[in-house]
């Protein structure tokens, strides 16, 4: 039978829907085109913002109107936070629990020929172990450590819809890591909704497991895909310090650059405390990159307030902002607060944020003009290589180069979204097999 699989969101639904793809391979289905026509659609929704409840509706009707007569199942998180919610077609909805069952699943309804409504009202308390070896194309492998969130910012659902903090077993996580270096990856990415506060359910905490991880035999990059601020302890940073395998990027969200509206979103910290604890990570590390996120048009952001996360992310100085602009989400505590934004406000201080994104990133890239850098080779088209350094330079290089190996490459100029670069003098190949993936 021939599946196609839409992921919407975050890198942990891409993991999660990777690990899908590969169970129902080795049980005999084959992954198609979401775009053909399929036996069986897979829709893997998102709704971290009302945006995302649009999509994941419209993406679950496309797949019904394919075929009206293939099975169509929508899991994650657009159906946990809308579970009466039973789109006309819709053959089976699965919540953020069971997904790793979707074979025996899928195998259940064709016996019973009966609508499936798999949901639980019960809070998540184990970890759904999900174990992957192998991203067909990918050079960048990641690990889900974690898996919930217990911050409730006012403006979020998404403890709701993922419930309780929750971690796998620091060995499985050690184990899963080694498979996949031991099939050609070099860079591992690892992966949560709260990944910074992995072990607090389990007697351990981020530090130990990143202790273990850098001792791991031929492991190249490190890439921690998302942190907390507060989760940035002084171990943390003294491992960062001492360990190169620890990628030069960290992405922080900072939310706002208020301590009012920091206050109103219930971040759990301020600016005070934001800039003590960059100043210290870019004592260990002068040149990291550092993103964030940052939402516009909260209820109660005039445009002093605004102008003042302008001002601060420039101080800063963010590698690269990621900008939302605020969506009310129903059931939080955002949705009783006064002097909600007009979406007309909000849309214009997300272009102004974004030209400040833009600026910012490009006044990072030109700081390693004439420098050498080491580029992990991702795909070549056109003509060009294109890869990424350890601090997420997208460096484009005219020459061939193998794919999944380091390069040294020399930066000659800024075309963004791109550094173009040229094979350095002395390049050295980094890593003694290649390896296609």
């Amino acid at each position: 039978m021939k599946v196609g699989i839409l992921t919407l969101g975050c890198k942990v639904n891409m993991y999660e829907s990777e690990f899908v793809i590969n169970e129902l391979k080795s049980n005999g289905y084959t992954i198609g085109n979401f775009n053909d026509k399929c036996d069986i659609y897979i829709i893997n929704t998102c709704s971290v913002t009302n945006t995302s409840d649009i999509k994941s509706r419209k993406m679950i009707r496309s797949a019904i109107r394919k075929n009206p007569d293939a099975l169509v199942i929508a899991m994650g998180c657009f159906i946990e936070a809308n579970k009466d919610h039973m789109e006309e077609g819709l053959d089976i909805v699965i919540g953020n629990k069971d997904k790793s069952k979707i074979v025996s699943i899928i195998e259940d309804y064709f016996k019973k020929k009966e609508k499936m409504r798999i949901l639980y009202n019960e809070d998540f308390t184990l970890f759904e172990d999900m174990y992957i070896t192998n991203f067909p194309g990918r050079t960048r492998a990641f690990v889900k450590i974690q898996d919930g969130c217990e911050n409730f910012c006012s403006y979020c659902i998404i403890p709701y819809v993922r419930g309780k903090c929750r971690s796998k077993d620091k060995t499985k996580v050690i184990e899963e890591i080694e498979s996949l270096i031991s099939n050609g990856y070099k860079e591992i990415v690892l992966t949560g909704i709260h990944t910074g506060n992995y072990g607090v359910d389990i007697d351990t905490n981020f530090a130990d497991l990143l202790k273990d991880i850098v001792k791991i035999k031929n492991l190249k990059r490190l890439r921690i895909s998302s942190i907390e601020i507060t989760e940035i302890t002084e171990e943390v940073i003294s491992i960062i310090k001492d360990n190169d395998i620890i990628v030069d990027h960290l992405h922080i969200p900072l939310q706002a650059g208020s301590d009012e509206v920091l206050k109103l979103m219930n971040r759990k910290y301020d600016l005070d405390y934001y800039y003590r604890k960059i100043e210290s990570i870019r004592k260990v590390r002068p040149n990291i990159s550092i993103t964030t996120d940052v939402i516009v048009g909260f209820p109660g952001e005039d445009d002093n307030l605004f102008n003042k996360t302008i001002d601060v992310c420039r101080k800063l100085e963010f590698t690269k902002i990621h900008v939302f602009p605020f969506s009310l989400r129903s059931g939080t505590k955002a949705e009783d607060l006064p002097n909600h934004i007009e979406n007309t406000v909000k849309k214009k201080r997300s272009r102004e944020l974004l030209e400040v994104s833009k600026e910012l990133e490009i006044n990072y890239f030109s700081k390693f003009i004439d420098s050498e850098v080491e580029v992990l080779i991702e795909e070549y088209k056109d003509g060009y290589s294109y890869g990424h350094t350890s601090n997420f330079l997208y460096v484009k290089i005219k020459d061939e180069l193998k794919h999944n190996n380091f390069y040294k490459v020399k930066i000659d100029k800024i075309d963004y979204p791109y550094c173009i670069g040229k094979i350095a003098n002395n390049h050295i190949v980094l890593g003694e097999v290649e390896n296609t993936l």
